[in-house]
């Protein structure tokens, strides 16, 4: 039978008894159809896991006991750092790429606007977007097993961004897509030692302006191609993280 596995906000430890929260509501007592006595495995996105068992079910509410922490044999989490710092895009394709970039084991998003962004955010909107994503996220760690949920930052002005970032380690790789750019083989052998981080930076549909690429490049960004071929924006960021762990991290 297939693991269940959920994200669990509160503290978890050892006896705790409590109500699990309501967005798993549906999928466990409608789809899964849990019972008194079902088995869970609850992670706090801090690297622990913690068994349950299911002691009440009604028609709004799980409840469960905690029960003890889960030795973690083998780590689910790449030794490579990576930051996917990723233009905003319309409709559902920024979720389809935070979730795959989740199960690829990204550590970090930086939604960016840019100048050829199309979506337009304003404060109420930005956080709806912000909690819609996170909630992706979550399940995106609940189905690939992973027990460390990537940072989602507040969506910045790319030019605000690259102004904040700390200056170029050579422990780093920060490479941005561009069709014109170094091919990735040539980029990796550039680093004698293994980088522990890597940012991959993608623009829009449309690409970023002349000026936007100036500005990454000053801040360490090589312009990388992936193939000869022109990727989308939601393609692009999945090869080169696949890339990355590949050369670098645990694929």
């Amino acid at each position: 039978m297939r693991q269940i596995r959920l994200f669990c906000s509160q503290m978890l430890v050892d006896g705790l008894e409590t109500e699990l929260e309501t967005r798993n509501n549906h999928y466990l007592i409608h789809v899964l159809r849990v019972t008194v006595g079902s088995a869970l495995v609850l992670f706090d996105g801090k690297a622990n896991e913690f068994d349950a068992v299911v002691t009440a079910v009604s028609r709004r509410a799980v409840a469960v006991t905690v029960q003890a922490r889960r030795p973690l044999a083998t780590s689910v989490e790449s030794p490579l750092h990576t930051t996917l710092a990723i233009a905003i895009s319309k409709g559902d394709r920024m979720d389809w790429v935070m979730q795959k970039a989740t199960e690829l084991g990204v550590s970090e998003i930086q939604p960016l606007l840019t100048r050829r962004v199309e979506v337009k955010l304003n404060s109420g909107r930005a956080e709806k977007k912000l909690a819609h994503w996170q909630a992706v996220l979550i399940g995106a760690c609940e189905q690939s097993g992973r027990t460390i949920l990537p940072q989602l930052n507040s969506p910045l002005l790319l030019s605000e961004w690259l102004d904040n970032l700390p200056a170029l380690s050579p422990s780093e790789a920060r490479l941005t897509m561009q069709p014109t750019g170094t091919a990735f083989n040539d980029f990796s052998q550039q680093f004698v030692a293994a980088p522990s981080r890597a940012c991959v930076l993608v623009g829009p549909e449309g690409g970023f302006e002349e000026g936007e690429i100036a500005a990454a490049a000053e801040a360490g960004f090589v312009c990388v191609r992936l193939g000869e071929r022109i990727l989308r924006t939601e393609t692009a960021p999945m090869v080169a993280l696949s890339l990355l762990q590949n050369r670098w991290g645990d694929l």
